[in-house]
């Protein structure tokens, strides 16, 4: 939902350790055999509501100190690894993906991401693996069934019968409540060497990382950390200091391409994935509303430069043909210029400073309201600003799809 420049940098996506690397997609060229990817979207700052199936009950760990030996005495036993097929176990030709996951609940949820049990990212229309086996920390492995997936936020939540194994499930944090600097604990399967423990701090909150493999989306609130991750720790969790998770590790920051030189991973945060799993324990499937906007940041000096009347908020650059935008008559940019270094930047367009009385200050604001304050078939009301006047425009929101091809 946002327009920017390519960072000068690869993303990887960190999964899949065991035999397949993780890459970009073909459009990057060094796309490795059997690789998978996806990450996007975005959470609002507030916590979302879980069904009690899919929720633990285990507190918290006491105290206020990080100790890192303790939450891996404590919540490896909730960590599994991974393993998806593409056919039968048994055929020759089949593929074997590894990643990682987590214990939500005693009824046997257990949270990944999507690109972990899906062939999310291989160009084709997603489906999920054939067969799916978790292993536990003591080895022992069990058959789980996918519940659903969520492409946008790379969720995935799949299941396993309680009486399988004993289940150690982990406690779910907040991931508004996150600050920089706070020390943070990640357990997975790095290139295959399940439970492994790694240890950082959260070296950025509120990061815009792009969407891999769905178009034109992003990941807002995205928390960044040093914490060593690569290949395999793809679905595992982030753990805060008093043992509850905050995040899913989703990708890896690279600057050749293959994501082994890890050190700047990010974790989808887990107040968006509340939200997934909310929807994928109801009915399977998350559904987003859409408007059909490509947004930059207004910020004081663009505003100077272009003569806007506005210091704060989301520039619409482009709206989409037969959009909600379009229909309700939000406006896009109708030139392009070069200024502050932003090359081809679309000025002209709306400003959009509210939504429904809830302020705007940047393009991100618009992707945390609009994806997790409001639903299809909504009527929101955009405060806008135009040729120096404020107005307000009701906007009917549609259901956001994939793009195809």
């Amino acid at each position: 939902m946002r327009a920017g420049p390519l960072a000068a940098v690869a993303l990887v996506a960190a999964a899949l350790g065991g035999g397949a690397a993780l890459g970009i997609g073909k459009g990057a060229g060094w796309l490795d055999q059997g690789t998978k990817t996806v990450v996007v979207n975005a959470q609002e700052s507030k916590p979302a509501a879980l069904p009690a199936s899919a929720k633990s009950k285990v507190p918290a760990l006491s105290g206020t100190g990080f100790d890192a030996e303790r939450i891996f005495a404590e919540r490896s036993p909730g960590v599994v690894t991974i393993f998806a097929y593409s056919g039968e176990p048994s055929a020759q030709d089949t593929q074997i993906s590894q990643g990682s996951g987590f214990v939500t609940s005693a009824s046997g949820y257990i949270l990944t991401n999507s690109h972990v049990i899906t062939n999310a990212g291989d160009g084709q229309d997603v489906h999920a693996a054939a067969h799916l086996f978790v292993e536990f920390a003591d080895g022992d492995r069990v058959e789980a069934k996918v519940v659903g997936w969520d492409l946008y936020d790379d969720v995935g939540l799949i299941r396993v019968r309680p009486g399988d194994h004993r289940l150690s499930p982990v406690p779910l944090g907040e991931s508004a409540a996150v600050v920089v600097g706070e020390p943070v604990a990640a357990i997975g399967s790095p290139l295959g060497n399940e439970n492994s423990l790694a240890v950082g701090v959260v070296s950025a909150i509120h990061r815009s990382i792009d969407a891999i493999t769905v178009d034109r989306y992003k990941v807002v609130d995205a928390i960044q950390t040093d914490a060593s991750i690569t290949h395999g720790n793809s679905g595992g969790p982030l753990f805060d200091a008093r043992g509850r998770v905050i995040g899913i590790n989703a990708q890896i920051r690279s600057t050749t391409g293959t994501g082994n030189d890890s050190g700047i991973g990010f974790a989808i945060p887990i107040d968006a994935a509340k939200h997934s799993v909310g929807q994928l324990v109801a009915k399977g499937k998350v559904s987003y509303a859409y408007v059909g906007i490509s947004t930059e940041n207004m910020t004081p000096t663009i505003a100077r430069a272009l003569g806007y009347k506005v210091d704060h908020g989301a520039l619409i650059v482009g709206v989409n043909d037969g959009s909600p935008a379009r229909k309700a008559g939000l406006e896009g940019g109708t030139r392009e210029v070069n200024v502050l270094g932003i090359q081809g930047l679309a000025a002209g367009g709306d400003v959009i400073v509210a939504i429904d009385g809830r302020p705007v200050r940047s393009a991100d604001d618009v992707v945390r309201i609009v994806s997790f304050s409001l639903k299809p078939n909504d009527v929101s009301v955009f405060t806008i600003v135009r040729d120096g006047r404020r107005k307000k425009v009701a906007v009917t929101l549609d259901e956001r799809q994939l793009p195809s091809g």
